[in-house]
């Protein structure tokens, strides 16, 4: 890793960025203490490997590309295929990414899917706006206080800083496209 001697933790936290994904968030999908990455991103401590491999697994990443010389690409991608979207959902709710590598996104996307009876878990809460569009199926958003119940081909618009969460209650899947700001959450 020549990184010009940027060190683990500091990669760590430009890749976590880079995906658009806040440490909380990485915490969830990693096993890992939201305290613990701070601190490996602050390179107060070297993470082990085991840790390490968890980060990753999160990223998309093996041991061998983490630690070779970065890409650098001349432009961002204009295409982006299915197979290159970033999941970073779980336990049955499917949150693609739609990432083309820029650095200084102001704006995330995302397409995601929940399968019959689940649910974002507990509410969630993050500076910014999110909207978006119901593609098929049913979901209630709960947000403010107050349940929406919506359907296909409505749509939400929301300030992500007061606690939401979405739920499909239904029997079938459920399909939105989103946008959000600021690209971490």
């Amino acid at each position: 890793m020549n990184n010009d001697g940027l060190a683990p933790g500091k990669r760590l936290s430009g890749i976590r960025q880079q995906l658009g994904l806040s440490q909380r968030r990485v915490a969830e999908l990693s096993g890992l203490t939201h305290s613990a990455i701070s601190t490996i991103e602050q390179d107060k401590v070297s993470p082990a490997i085991s840790t390490l491999q968890k980060l990753l697994k999160v990223y998309g990443l093996s041991l061998s590309e983490f630690f070779a010389e970065p890409e650098i690409p001349d432009e961002p991608q204009v295409v982006i295929n299915p197979d290159e979207l970033i999941e970073i959902g779980s336990q049955g709710v499917s949150m693609k990414l739609i990432h083309n590598g820029a650095p200084n996104r102001t704006l995330a996307m995302m397409i995601e899917t929940y399968q019959p009876g689940t649910t974002t878990g507990e509410r969630i809460k993050h500076q910014g706006e999110e909207i978006g569009t119901l593609l098929e199926g049913e979901v209630v958003l709960k947000f403010n206080g107050q349940s929406y119940h919506l359907v296909a081909q409505q749509s939400y618009a929301i300030n992500t800083g007061i606690p939401h969460s979405f739920s499909n209650t239904s029997a079938k899947v459920c399909r939105i496209i989103s946008a959000h700001t600021p690209t971490t959450f």
